[in-house]
């Protein structure tokens, strides 16, 4: 099983406080289910970017599987790693799709739990999900090392086909923060330009606008691999529900991260 790793740092460890915290990231937010097949959501601790993260996560319908493309921060495991492992969280565990996994043996993809192993971007998503839908769903943990644009093309379209032929409801989630360590004005004008090209649903302007500013998104082959599996599934239409950064927070806009949400149905 894979075990917590940042519980205690980016979000409370204690089941009880974990639930307070995830109260006050929604208490400002409509629950209102919508047809969304993917999402960009934040991955930052809680206190920074919770309350971005709920915006997506309201706006969520329940599924059978939840696919999260993280980036990899820690340079462990395969380039690119499927995890087939069940995760625990102060809330319970989680049971990962494996019959959904075992449709992409042979492909770009290994099985690797390494990787996964003390990497923050998938793990802090998965209290939101349990916080929204108690139990009863399955998720596929995919982390990349390699962000090229063939390559998350590439990975988008993989798990894409394995959701088809599993016939499963399935809902595809990127897990990144946008600007990092800029001063405020920077990173929201940085961030815009980047979101606009995702709102656009345009991969190669997206990856044009990252490299033309040096836009510090930490996932974005996470990103560029969701909008291709959403795409294959028909979503088409794509909005922006909340942006906000960490001196919104803390008060200090001089070196501020960015986070957004934003969902594809």
């Amino acid at each position: 099983m894979r075990q917590t790793t940042v519980a205690g740092q980016f979000y409370p460890s204690n089941q009880k406080s974990l639930k307070k915290e995830l109260s006050r990231c929604f208490r400002n937010v409509e629950i209102r289910e919508r047809d969304i097949t993917g999402a960009v959501i934040p991955h930052a601790g809680y206190i920074y970017s919770g309350e971005v993260a709920a915006h997506a996560y309201a706006a969520l319908p329940k599924a059978d599987t939840y696919v999260f493309f993280g980036p990899n921060h820690t340079g462990y495991g395969s380039a690119i790693a499927l995890s087939q492992e069940s995760w625990s969280t102060p809330f319970g565990k989680i049971e990962a799709d494996q019959e959904m996994g075992k449709l992409l043996a042979g492909t770009i993809m290994d099985y690797d739990e390494l990787a996964h192993r003390y990497e923050h971007s998938i793990e802090v998503q998965l209290p939101f999900l349990q916080y929204r839908f108690g139990e009863g769903f399955k998720i596929l943990p995919i982390c990349m090392g390699l962000q090229d644009e063939e390559t998350a093309v590439e990975v988008g379209q993989e798990v894409a086909r394995a959701a088809k032929a599993s016939g499963k409801k399935t809902v595809f989630i990127a897990s990144s923060d946008f600007t990092h360590y800029q001063p405020a004005q920077v990173a929201d004008d940085n961030d815009h330009y980047l979101i606009d090209s995702i709102i656009k649903g345009d991969i190669p302007e997206f990856y044009r606008r990252r490299e033309e500013r040096n836009i510090t998104a930490c996932g974005f082959g996470p990103i560029a691999a969701m909008l291709t599996a959403s795409k294959e599934f028909g979503a088409e239409k794509i909005d922006l529900l909340k942006y906000a950064n960490s001196g919104d927070v803390s008060g200090d806009y001089s070196q501020v991260v960015g986070y957004a949400a934003l969902v594809v149905e």
